[in-house]
């Protein structure tokens, strides 16, 4: 479907735009934060704790959040712990990522019944919510920017995505600390939130400075009569900021990476990580901006109905890869060498930026401990 024809995301302000003062939130009025979102019909989504993950899911109550958790993540592993502060944001990201909502996993998107005069095709009406994201990281901030360039702004765009993410209010939280996986200062996506935003908070002791992005944003600061943040709250809030940056170890050199990758197609190193991949698709389906589906489509009993079925696939199941009768990629070095360059290489010929955003996602879920950063950096070590 033509760009024209879809919903347009507002840019985020230009740099020189005069940027609105930052506000103060205290934390007794977080929850007058999530009521108005409520109240104007938002469908609230946020962090919260289950099965032993920090999952996004519907959130009515502050008291939902993970208030006083945190992770422990390193290659193939997550645990949750408690932490010696009740900070409510102070965790870093769990499997889900914001993607589940703008880009569902399983969706109708067509559907054709046979009456008397024959087959009729209709296009299913799509249950379309405002979705408000509370506690959205920088580096999410921009894998829904990559997503926006792949579902809106490319030659064709997908009007479900469009239609979702035009709805949406982003409420961005700051990081004030970092993973063991975490690596958003080489793909320059954070640990702060820069655009993309309607408010971003930093959470200190006694509230959250709040930063304004976009006018809705600022609509709803008005709203909640939030006076102007003290110098003295600014600067913890940076402080804060600056903590999570010291704190990020892991580094993906990112120095012509494109043909890096694509002048080493046959090295050694892919027969070396084959020999350790699972092909489970882990890594795929946590990944906030992979975009693999596959459509199919199922009738009733009589069949009289039928509904045509996109849901998330991944590159690494060797179907997906099946054309004029033979599977183009039938061995797991094949797919995952073609995982890594897409996300790296082939994705700025496609899309003008990387597949990746440094969340580290991958990482910390692969079963086996695979670390797209050492990958790179072995065939690095290679080059004369």
């Amino acid at each position: 479907m033509p760009n024209s024809e879809l919903p347009i995301v507002p840019a985020a302000p230009a740099a020189t735009d005069l940027v609105p003062p930052t506000r103060w939130l205290t934390l007794d009025r977080l929850q007058g934060l999530i009521d108005l979102l409520w109240a104007r019909e938002y469908r609230v989504i946020g962090p919260q704790i289950r099965s032993g993950a920090i999952v996004y899911d519907e959130l009515r109550h502050q008291d939902e959040l993970p208030k006083g958790w945190t992770e422990e993540q390193s290659a193939g592993k997550y645990r949750l712990r408690q932490r010696q502060d009740d900070q409510r944001f102070g965790y870093n990201l769990g499997p889900h990522s914001w993607k589940q909502y703008l880009f569902p996993s399983r969706i109708v998107v067509g559907t054709a019944q046979r009456d008397d005069r024959g087959w009729r095709f209709d296009d299913p009406p799509q249950e379309t919510p405002a979705y408000a994201f509370l506690g959205v990281r920088a580096c999410e901030l921009a894998a829904i920017a990559v997503q926006d360039r792949t579902m809106i702004h490319d030659q064709y765009a997908d009007p479900i995505y469009a239609e979702r993410r035009q709805r949406a209010l982003i409420i961005a939280v700051n990081c004030s600390q970092a993973a063991n996986t975490c690596f958003c200062t080489s793909m320059d996506t954070g640990p702060r939130c820069r655009s993309g935003f309607d408010l971003a908070l930093t959470e200190l002791e006694t509230g959250f400075t709040v930063e304004i992005g976009s006018p809705r944003g600022a609509e709803i600061a008005e709203t909640l009569s939030l006076r102007e943040a003290r110098q003295a709250e600014s600067d913890s809030a940076d402080e804060r900021c600056a903590r999570a940056v010291a704190q990020i170890s892991k580094r993906l050199d990112t120095t012509d990476i494109r043909d890096l990758l694509l002048d080493n197609l046959e090295h050694p190193r892919w027969n070396d990580v084959a020999q350790r991949c699972l092909s489970c698709t882990n890594c795929t389906l946590v990944c906030p901006t992979c975009f693999c589906c596959s459509v199919s489509e199922a009738s009733d009993l009589q069949g009289d109905r039928v509904e045509r079925l996109r849901q998330w696939d991944s590159c690494f199941n060797s179907e997906i890869s099946y054309m004029n009768g033979d599977l183009v990629r039938r061995d797991i070095r094949s797919r995952y060498r073609q995982w890594l360059t897409h996300k790296l290489a082939t994705w700025h010929d496609q899309f003008d930026s990387s597949g990746c955003v440094g969340c580290g996602r991958c990482i910390t879920w692969c079963p086996v401990g695979i670390d797209l950063t050492e990958e790179v950096a072995a065939i690095r070590e290679d080059q004369p």
